[in-house]
């Protein structure tokens, strides 16, 4: 159905890529939702309501809790897709991330009333009237929900959109939840064994797991994370494909939204060579990186020494000795500096967060190292972060 309805109301819909394209697949889906979700919400409450159960009736507020929260991902995709401005010259795209984590708010509140009711249910139980059209309209209700779950999903990992994912696991917790409330009515009905008050325990921490995994999910990007490795693959794949640039360091990626990204990164380059030809080699990078991957990049150009014997024959010592401290750690901007009185040794150590060693500690046995190498050799080390 979704896909009908993006060729109907979607101009260009196969180009994922373009952010308008983008926020027109994430405003249907979240139009869908509220219709789906509303025709749920009045389907189960009159099943709640005829055979009073309160597994059902409160599995009915969760799917209105979930109108609502479609609402919300609509308004946030529709703020998200604003242009920039003098406010805000990176765009609005984070407003993507914080209505989804006020939506994974709202789930958690809705477990938490759920748990509440249903505590009341096994304190004071009530017997459960199941009807054919009670299980019919679970029964639908669950195949309703699998498909939100389904295409929720399939849109979510094409627009790489984290509230889309967030909805598809709060719909498929919700198909699961359902699946709970009809198998307590069927053993009601059957066994006469009343379970309808656990079983909106169980469905309420469904619904809680859920709401920590949607915020899990939006927080991580406001905060801050690291980038898909798929992604730092690409972009070293386009920044080396130039037989000018021979490495790349200090990768950093800036999350300003869905298809708001911007990167920096430092890109090694022969010193003999011409440094007006290089410069095009960055410029043309950058706008590659644009075009390819829809994000603004900035390169920091440092020449390097490739033709020095000792500069070589000293890295690589470093280097392996660097090994004896951990395999996850790295060195660059590598250069020797030799004086009338001592020689500098310079360069940056990448150490990677929760590294066993502290910066002091790893700075002092490279130090060591250093002076290894000859008479009055000294280290100058710069700590970096790896950020990827």
């Amino acid at each position: 159905m979704i896909s009908l309805l993006a060729k109907l109301f979607i101009k260009d819909h196969n180009n994922m890529g373009d952010n308008r394209v983008r926020g027109a697949y994430g405003s249907l889906c979240s139009i869908v939702g509220i219709l789906l979700n509303i025709l749920l919400f009045i389907g189960k409450y009159a099943a709640g309501f005829i055979s009073g159960s309160i597994a059902v009736t409160a599995d009915a507020f969760n799917n209105l809790s979930d109108a609502g929260s479609s609402l919300i991902t609509l308004i946030g995709f529709k703020l998200s897709g604003k242009d920039p401005d003098s406010q805000h010259p990176f765009g609005h795209g984070r407003m993507e991330y914080i209505t989804g984590f006020v939506v994974s708010v709202i789930i958690m509140l809705m477990g938490f009333e759920l748990a509440s009711s249903s505590l009341d249910k096994i304190l004071h139980p009530t017997p459960v009237d199941a009807s054919m059209l009670s299980f019919i309209i679970l029964l639908a209700s669950i195949g309703v929900k699998a498909y939100m779950a389904i295409y929720n999903r399939s849109v979510g990992k094409q627009i790489h959109s984290p509230a889309m994912r967030a909805t598809a696991a709060d719909s498929l917790s919700d198909a699961v939840a359902t699946s709970v409330v009809l198998i307590a009515t069927l053993v009601q009905q059957f066994a006469g064994i009343e379970i309808d008050g656990w079983c909106g325990i169980a469905v309420s921490i469904f619904i809680f797991r859920a709401g920590i995994l949607a915020a899990k999910d939006t927080l991580s990007p406001l905060l801050g994370q690291p980038p898909e490795e798929e992604f730092v693959g690409q972009i070293k794949s386009i920044v080396l494909a130039h037989k000018e640039i021979i490495g790349m360091h200090d990768l950093i990626v800036h999350d300003y939204g869905p298809g708001r990204v911007m990167i920096t990164l430092h890109g090694e380059v022969d010193r003999r060579g011409d440094i007006s030809h290089l410069h095009d080699v960055i410029d043309v990078t950058e706008r590659e990186l644009k075009e390819k991957l829809g994000c603004t990049a900035v390169i920091h150009m440092d020449p390097v020494a490739v033709d020095d014997e000792n500069v070589i024959r000293y890295k690589r010592i470093i280097t392996e000795r660097l090994a004896e401290l951990g395999t996850n750690l790295s060195i660059h901007d590598f250069r020797i500096v030799p004086g009338p009185s001592h020689t500098n040794v310079i360069f940056d150590v990448c150490i990677p967060y929760g590294f066993d060693l502290s910066d002091e500690e790893v700075t002092a046995k490279l130090s060591g190292f250093v002076s290894e190498l000859g008479k009055n050799f000294y280290a100058v080390i710069t700590i970096d972060r790896i950020y990827v």
